[in-house]
């Protein structure tokens, strides 16, 4: 049975990467709304089968500059109430901690690049055990709080709080599992101010990706598909 995900985009290159072959062959049909391009208001909160936040170089604390971020939230405190199924990746799980009530704000440096997580007991017996020793791409400056209710499933040296979950069908991860590393050059040149101001060498990342892309593409994959096999209806 056909089934639809939308995925909120905030720039073009952080799009569903590896997770998108997982999702079509679950049945799920993607639609994309690009934040601040399409309306919001036309996508259902509720009767949307499958909701994805992406990444994106604003923040929480960004929504008088950019209002489609307060949009999102609204959105997503909807959605969640609801307990519709909804997966925020980096800025898109910023946003779910925010619509949940949970603080968001600088750590004071950036994590980019790619380290293992730590999982909490909750983490290794769930979908992110598929990421247990195998590391990802971080690429952020915030941090969320977990919200009251949800579970914490992972963090690194640099930022306690990687992963919560509310129940089996709300997930946040601060982290990157979806990207791929085939294509890791659009995030190179699309985030360059990003990096030079942070003193990190892209060909640092690229070679990082060359050697890690793989296991990351397989470890997400398999995350993913227990997470939405695992979801209630």
């Amino acid at each position: 049975m056909l089934k639809t995900a939308v995925a909120i985009r905030h720039v073009g290159f952080e799009d569903l990467g590896t997770f998108a072959p997982v999702l079509a062959a679950a049945g799920y049909t993607v639609h994309y709304y690009d934040a601040g391009v399409d309306d919001l208001w036309t996508l259902d909160p509720v009767k949307t089968p499958l909701l994805i936040v992406l990444g994106g170089p604003v923040g929480v604390g960004d929504t008088a500059a950019y209002p489609v971020l307060a949009e999102e939230i609204a959105l997503l405190r909807t959605r969640i109430q609801a307990g519709a199924p909804t997966l925020g990746i980096c800025l898109g799980a910023q946003l779910m901690a925010a619509a949940l009530g949970a603080r968001v704000a600088p750590t004071g440096r950036k994590e980019i690049g790619f380290s293992a997580l730590t999982l909490t007991d909750a983490g290794r017996y769930g979908p992110l055990r598929h990421l247990d020793g195998v590391p990802v791409l971080h690429w952020h400056g915030d941090m969320f709080d977990i919200p009251d209710g949800a579970v914490r499933l992972a963090s690194t040296p640099l930022c306690a709080n990687q992963a919560f979950a509310a129940g089996k069908n709300t997930l946040g991860l601060q982290f990157h599992p979806e990207a791929d590393a085939t294509r890791l050059e659009h995030w190179l040149i699309g985030h360059a101010a990003e990096l030079a101001a942070a003193g990190i060498d892209p060909r640092d990342l690229r070679e990082q990706a060359g050697w890690r892309g793989a296991a990351l593409r397989q470890a997400g994959q398999a995350m993913l598909k227990e997470w939405l096999e695992g979801l209630d209806p």
